[in-house]
């Protein structure tokens, strides 16, 4: 067929606007729509080129790598000069701010625990080891004057133990041993009687004399006194006119002494025989006798004397059940 006899194709739009024309006007039947026409599919442009019309193979791409999870950006601080820049922090906050709050795990906790435990331990045991220590601040001179007092109670101990062997000897020895043990028994018997306080007795010692004006000295003062002689070497002590035995016992509050029931007033004197020497260091030692009564506001003083006379008596007491293993 040649290009004359083809009838010329209309486009598309303009067949579906005259198909929506009322069908009067195409000369159909009035009153009834004509059939609308199905538009056809538009043609397809052919390919210009042989490349466009084949394309070859996509090239591979590589696989892009998957983003890894991490601490995001850093803010970025505004600088001072844009307008609502916050002020910088300094090195200090940002101490604090790394400190606080605490981000501890379990194991740094109980290493706390465990630290602050033994700290503890450590003070309460450095704490006592200087409360035990009564002599840790004392000078050189209280060091050595406690020292010689008791290398001074040592060698008393050391002659009371040689004359003992000495007494022994001699009865053993001696060829009239009944004549030798009379003799060390009436010189037991000065000795137990200088002791009980039925005898008189005299010799070097030394005289305490306390003066409580103000009555703080409390009798437990007094009993202290009375021990610390006694460790001393004091062989016979009488205070004012009461004498000191084994059984004396202390007694009252403070201002009221009693010394076996017996009241006395102060100022209380001590009439001590024994070392001088061994005795008075023993009241001076520091935190000793004349310290702690002159921390109850009390006056001490303390003299030497080469004769010293305890003259009060006590009463012989036959006791009731007791007898002598050597009858």
């Amino acid at each position: 067929m040649s290009e004359s006899g083809k009838k010329p194709e209309k486009p598309a739009g303009r067949e579906e606007s005259r198909a929506e024309e009322p069908a009067g006007e195409s000369g159909g039947t009035a009153g009834k729509p004509a059939p609308r026409p199905r538009p056809e599919p538009a043609a397809k442009p052919e390919p210009e080129t042989e490349s466009e019309a084949e394309p070859g193979p996509e090239p591979e791409r590589e696989p892009e790598p998957e983003p890894v999870a991490g601490p995001g950006p850093e803010p970025v601080e505004p600088s001072a000069g844009e307008p609502g820049a916050a002020r910088p922090l300094t090195g200090r906050q940002r101490l604090a701010n790394g400190l606080w709050p605490p981000r501890l795990t379990r194991a740094q906790l109980t290493v706390a625990v465990l630290l602050c435990v033994l700290g503890l331990g450590l003070a309460i045991q450095v704490r006592s080891t200087s409360d035990n220590s009564a002599l840790r601040g004392a000078r050189q001179e209280d060091l050595v004057r406690i020292l010689d007092e008791l290398d001074n109670r040592t060698k008393r101990l050391e002659d009371e133990k040689r004359r003992l062997e000495n007494q022994k000897t001699e009865l053993e020895s001696s060829s009239n041993q009944a004549a030798e043990a009379r003799k060390q028994t009436a010189q037991k018997e000065d000795q137990l009687g200088i002791l009980a306080g039925t005898v008189a007795a005299q010799g070097p010692g030394i005289e305490l004399t306390v003066s409580d004006g103000k009555g703080a000295v409390e009798a437990d003062k007094l009993l202290d006194t009375i021990q610390e002689l006694r460790a001393a070497g004091a062989e016979a002590i009488q205070i004012n006119d009461v004498r000191v035995v084994a059984d004396t016992y202390f007694s009252g509050s403070a201002g009221k002494v009693e010394i076996d029931g017996k009241k006395v007033s102060q100022p209380y004197k001590f009439k001590v025989i024994g070392k001088p020497q061994d005795l008075e260091p023993a009241l001076n030692i520091p935190g000793g006798v004349v310290q702690t009564l002159e921390k109850e506001q009390a006056g001490v003083s303390v003299s030497r004397s080469e004769k010293i006379i305890v003259d009060a008596l006590r009463p012989a007491k036959r006791p009731d059940y007791a007898r002598s293993s050597s009858q």
